[in-house]
């Protein structure tokens, strides 16, 4: 191995050594995963009535706080008393079905709302649903 180094090797070592300036870590992978704060909600147990009054109020309450996901858990409707009644669809009432309705159907929540998606297995998969909201530029 050659241990000639030129005078301007050395020179612009010493120059970087004595800056500021820093090399970029390779190793150090930054990640594209956002990282969101999240909220949850579980709907069991509501009419159809209070789920939507409820949602509303938390949809509200919840982008005031500057939250940017929201899980709610609505269940799968398996325990509806609705397939008893011939004259009720057996999807109307659901709350799986109804929720997610009322809520892309209301203009004022559907303003600060980005998506509503299926939620994935780990938190409830066809039980539950995602609603991401768009950020709150507000100050307070």
């Amino acid at each position: 191995m050659i241990n000639d180094i030129s005078d301007k090797d050395k020179k612009d070592w010493e120059n970087f050594l004595s800056s500021n300036e820093r090399l970029p870590n390779k190793d150090y992978k930054k990640s594209n995963l956002k990282i969101f704060k999240t909220k949850s909600i579980d709907l069991h147990g509501y009419t159809l009535e209070q789920a939507n009054k409820t949602i509303e109020k938390f949809i509200h309450q919840s982008f005031i706080e500057k939250v940017n996901k929201i899980i709610v858990v609505t269940g799968k409707g398996i325990h509806s008393q609705n397939e008893k009644d011939p004259y009720v669809s057996k999807d109307f009432g659901i709350l799986k079905y109804s929720v997610p309705e009322f809520i892309e159907n209301n203009k004022n929540l559907m303003n600060i709302i980005n998506e509503i998606k299926d939620a994935s297995i780990d938190d409830g998969g066809g039980g539950a649903f995602y609603i991401f909201l768009k950020k709150n530029k507000s100050t307070k």
